[in-house]
């Protein structure tokens, strides 16, 4: 046989990594080859040098370095429980780790200690996307910073400013030292939907102390007073005791008065805008449009677009991300992308299972819901849940899952997923418990309709517009309201305008409802907003375009990156929607 010299190949088997690790644990089982014990917390651990110091740079410092325990048979670690020590050397043999809400932080320090980077980054991701809430998130913020977790520092942090309202009267919050609270409240991007309640704040946590009012005027000057309305500031701030005998707080007060109301703007915070995405326009045209609306200044801005033209896709918001799925056209799509307001970019993530048109999305517990859908005029009948820390889709057991769930109103409220209505014309309510699979009948709507917007406020659900189930298809102006706790519905005040297959936001506590089609089959561009103290309706805007099928959310933009983001213009465009792909 004759061989070309030149003649060679590469060759590389993929399994041979997992097969030494397999090895080289079943070796650790036995004690075979084990050349150091550690001891922990009164447990001994027999492993390989070799492993240790490949895996950790703590291990790789302690037997290289020339310290005395490179020669040490047994090797005492004092500063680690030794339940977490075991796993991170389990960790070490099969690159597998088990995390829970039991012992997270507890492994947090010990991969902290030991410098094993890809436990200490899965703890925190595990923290933040599953963990994570009002209750606990200056916990964990203020435990990030002691384990020098940079990411989920700022990333709990970030939800500290984001949910500041809710979060300014926890307990927790309530304890923090005067540093972190300065920290907080002198950041742009803390978001409060009117200052008052960054002072009310400050109040509360001055009041729980009597030693903290020494900090008084070092946290009076973060309140940003110019924001306040006058009222406020003569009637309540400069009412109170501590407040009067100041002469520091007074000086601030007295400043604020008389500051240039053009001024403000430049003492502002981050803004809560409303961003709307994709749509169709007047002449039936999908689009790729993403722009958002700042309820304050009402100014429209242009932001990056959606890599695809899509309409009747789903929109969500989870952390501070946004995520769209699904949509686009008969034939359906089944991609996921992420945006990122910070730097106004857009990322592809995993696909979903199925394709799905007319889809509901909602975020639950740390995941997204895509719920029901269509495809090529065959309903998909089938829930599937994204799971951001891992970056899969995993199709969820259904049990009693309704079948007409094809452009539904799909929302997530108190751990369970609301689904009503959608094509076939039926007023009907379910809900789906994702911790048992299980779908659940509830009372129906009042009034049968198709193509509403649906949005919670204050523990209820609303169901707003729509287009009636009577021959005539009429465009509905009506407001339904469901208590869950009581499973009954009621009557709220009409909009101003029918809207059918409009968006809808909530900011600040209120409601705005966007676009969709009015009576005479041409879409709209009037913003209408819906106050829950009055029960009242008002019209307070307009997008810069005639659009239905389009989708909003509320989102939070930090002041510096909604800077950057150029005005958007108003286009002048009427003419009769074109439904000829409506369905498609």
């Amino acid at each position: 046989m004759k061989l070309r010299n030149m003649d060679k190949i590469v060759f590389k088997e993929e399994t041979h990594p997992n097969k030494v690790l397999e090895g080289l644990n079943k070796l650790r089982l036995n004690n075979s080859f084990c050349d150091v014990i550690i001891c922990c917390g009164g447990k001994e651990f027999p492993c390989h040098r070799n492993v240790l110091a490949s895996f950790s740079p703590y291990f790789e410092a302690m037997f290289t370095g020339g310290m005395v325990e490179s020669r040490e048979h047994r090797v005492t670690i004092n500063e680690v429980e030794p339940e977490e020590f075991g796993m991170l050397v389990n960790f070490a043999y099969t690159s597998t780790v088990e995390i829970s809400t039991a012992n997270v932080q507890a492994l947090i320090a010990a991969a902290n200690l030991l410098n094993v980077i890809p436990v200490k980054e899965a703890c925190s991701r595990f923290l933040e996307l599953r963990i994570m809430d009002e209750q606990n998130c200056v916990g964990i913020h203020l435990f990030a910073e002691s384990q020098s977790c940079k990411t989920l520092e700022q990333r709990s942090l970030d939800f500290i400013l984001d949910h500041f309202s809710d979060i300014c009267q926890q307990e927790e919050f309530l304890s923090v030292s005067v540093d972190k609270l300065t920290e907080i409240l002198a950041s742009d991007d803390l978001n409060a939907p009117k200052e008052e309640i960054v002072f009310e704040a400050a109040m509360l946590w001055l009041n729980k102390c009597p030693t903290r009012r020494q900090s008084l005027e070092k946290v009076f000057e973060l309140i940003r007073l110019p924001l306040i309305s006058p009222s406020y500031l003569h009637d309540v701030i400069e009412s109170v005791d501590v407040v009067k005998e100041s002469q520091g707080c007074q000086k601030l007060i007295s400043d604020a008065k008389h500051l240039l109301p053009s001024c403000q703007t430049a003492c502002s915070r981050s803004s809560t805008v409303i961003l709307t995405v994709g749509g169709r326009n007047d002449y039936g045209f999908d689009i790729d449009d993403v722009e958002c609306y700042d309820p304050v200044t009402k100014r429209w801005k242009t932001l990056q677009c959606l890599p695809e033209d899509v309409i009747s896709l789903g929109l969500v918001v989870l952390g501070p991300a946004l995520y769209t799925a699904g949509g686009t056209s008969y034939t359906g799509c089944h991609n996921l992308w992420r945006y990122d307001p910070s730097h106004n970019s857009w990322a592809q993530m995993a696909s979903m299972h199925m394709r799905r048109n007319g889809l509901g999305l909602v975020a639950l517990g740390g995941y997204v819901y895509a719920v029901g859908g269509f495809l090529q005029k065959k309903l998909v009948t089938s829930v599937e849940r994204y799971d951001p820390y891992t970056n899969t889709w995993q199709l969820m057991e259904c049990i009693g899952m309704p079948e007409y769930r094809s452009r539904a109103s799909v929302v997530a409220l108190d751990g369970l997923i609301y689904v009503i209505g959608g094509l076939g014309d039926t007023g009907e309510m379910h809900h789906y418990n994702p911790e048992t699979s299980v779908w659940t009948e509830v009372s129906s709507m009042q009034e049968v309709c198709h193509g509403p917007a649906v949005c919670t406020l204050k523990g209820k659900i609303y169901i707003i517009g729509g287009q009636s189930s009577s021959a005539r298809y009429e465009r509905l102006d009506k407001v339904e309201c469901y208590n869950p706790q009581t499973n009954q519905w009621t009557m709220c005040a009409r909009m101003k305008k029918p809207h059918h297959m409009p968006s809808v936001a909530v900011v600040n506590g209120q409601i705005y409802v966007l676009g969709g089609e009015t009576t005479s089959d041409y879409a709209e561009r009037t913003i209408e907003l819906y106050c829950e103290q009055t029960d009242t309706w008002e019209i307070v805007g307009e997008m810069p375009y005639n659009r239905h099928l389009v989708n909003c959310v509320p989102l939070r933009f930090r002041k510096d990156a909604l800077a950057q983001a150029p005005d958007k213009k108003k286009k002048l465009a009427h003419g009769k929607i074109t439904r000829a792909n409506l369905n498609r």
